[in-house]
């Protein structure tokens, strides 16, 4: 943390109200123990108020939060043969991230402590969990209303509401927020000033407002950083695309890592995709058409599905759209919350929720529900075989396939193709035959069987039954096995 943004925390200390949950300041009163309380009560005060961080400063004076200076140094101070800092450690549960820094500002030395807030339990020091009640120091045993919320806050914690970047000024959030396309994406007009764009901003949950300075929330800056590179938590999460030479992974051709928030660069990614994708050539009677090979509407939905239901808590991945000779491989971090087989008919569950309402608000993905139905639709319309969904532990892959012939198609590709067709059949309330199967796979009408057997093969497969209301083998008719 450089002094910039250390100073900034310290004003916003200076600027708080003298009495706070998550705040606390002293001159020179820094026995161990008392700062180990502190740092529980701080921890657990700033979860109880939904606060990220807690601050305890020394070289602040406690009435007037005036810069007055302290003789204490952290790193000189040793309980043992242990630094203080290691000592407090080791003495809380469970294990707390702090931090302290030091500096002058003035000629006064001030030594600063940040504090994560409490995570999914109260943090104790020595056994002891403590709080804070206005400028008081309490045990939390003797309030438990706060611990209640507490346990509330924590658990109702969502990737969205978390803190990015923390205690930058106004011209900062202008800087690392790209404000006129997220106004135009949001179709909000764009106020005439500064004041309005920041009140604007904090409105739409993009920043928050601190005592002096500003906090950017995980949704403002995911959707809406001008280069994510600026919020370090969160660069490893830039979208990466590669072109492969041919079906393997071991000559690729170009790779793309994205840079800007998810809704600034949606539609270049999408394009990007999409003008690097093979085409077929269709010869008119004078002219030459180019069509698409895979449907541009499938890559818009699957690609905004892989943004806004991965799993943010699993570091180290982002979602990667890679692209081979024959198939395309869309993926995202994290398992799917639903059956990979219902995700034609079933409202989709996101871990996002707030990140899915505002992408689909912004017309990047379809409405609740619709988005991959008429994603598969419009594969079916192209002739292409049946996307397939795989579920791993921590990832979700969807692929599309180039077109393939009959004779090319193994068991697997034509089973799916069935249940998929019957899927769309069923949720757009007409049900599947045979012959509706026969143009869905353009097999020849004389060739019915082989529908017949695909047919025979779903039903094995437990993914298709016999409609109760077919009243002859001859016009029989299908549904999900779920219907």
């Amino acid at each position: 943390m450089n002094d910039k943004e250390i100073k900034t925390i310290i004003a916003d200390i200076q600027a708080s109200p003298k009495e706070s949950e998550w705040v606390e300041v002293k001159k020179n009163n820094y026995n161990p123990e008392l700062i180990g309380e502190y740092i529980s009560a701080l921890a657990n005060g700033a979860a109880y108020m939904g606060q990220s961080k807690a601050y305890l400063a020394f070289g602040i004076d406690d009435a007037t939060h005036a810069i007055v200076g302290t003789t204490y140094h952290p790193k000189l101070d040793k309980i043992g043969n242990q630094e203080i800092e290691n000592w407090i450690a080791t003495q809380l549960s469970p294990r707390t991230d702090y931090i302290i820094q030091e500096i002058v500002e003035n000629d006064k030395h001030i030594v600063l402590f940040i504090i994560d807030s409490a995570g999914n339990t109260p943090v104790k020091f020595k056994g002891t969990a403590w709080i804070r009640v206005g400028s008081y120091k309490k045990k939390l045993s003797d309030h438990p209303e706060r611990e209640r919320k507490i346990w509330q806050n924590t658990h109702n914690s969502t990737f969205e509401t978390k803190i990015a970047l923390s205690g930058i000024n106004a011209d900062e959030v202008l800087k690392v927020i790209d404000y006129p396309s997220a106004f135009r994406l949001l179709n909000i007009p764009l106020p005439d000033n500064r004041i309005g764009i920041l009140e604007k901003l904090i409105e739409e949950k993009i920043i928050n407002k601190r005592a002096a300075s500003y906090d950017v929330t995980n949704l403002g800056a995911i959707l809406f950083a001008t280069d994510l590179k600026y919020f370090s938590s969160l660069s490893r999460k830039a979208v990466r695309v590669i072109f492969y030479k041919d079906n393997n992974r071991i000559n690729a051709i170009k790779e793309q890592v994205g840079a800007k928030g998810y809704a600034i660069g949606f539609d270049g990614l999408v394009d990007y995709i999409n003008s690097n994708l093979p085409v077929n050539e269709q010869i008119g009677k004078s002219v030459r058409i180019d069509t698409p090979m895979y449907p541009p509407v499938a890559i818009r939905e699957f690609v905004a599905n892989a943004l806004i239901h991965q799993d943010f808590s699993i570091g180290g991945t982002s979602p990667m759209i890679e692209v081979f000779h024959s198939r395309i491989e869309i993926t995202n971090p994290g398992k799917p919350l639903i059956d990979t087989l219902r995700f034609i008919d079933h409202t989709p569950l996101s871990r996002n929720e707030q990140l899915a309402s505002i992408m689909r608000r912004m017309n990047f993905c379809e409405e609740r529900g619709s988005g991959v139905d008429r994603a598969l639709e419009q594969c079916e319309l192209y002739q292409l075989p049946a996307p397939d969904f795989q579920e791993e532990d921590d990832f979700t892959r969807v692929t599309l396939f180039a077109p393939k012939t009959m004779r090319q198609m193994n068991r697997e590709d034509k089973v799916r193709a069935c249940y998929q067709h019957c899927c769309l059949q069923y949720v757009t309330g007409e049900k599947m035959t045979n012959e509706t199967l026969r143009k869905r796979l353009e097999i020849n009408d004389k060739n019915y069987p082989m529908a017949s057997k695909i047919i025979s093969d779903t039903i094995t497969e437990k993914l298709i039954r016999l409609d109760d209301s077919s009243r002859s083998r001859k016009y029989a008719q299908y549904v999900p096995i779920w219907a």
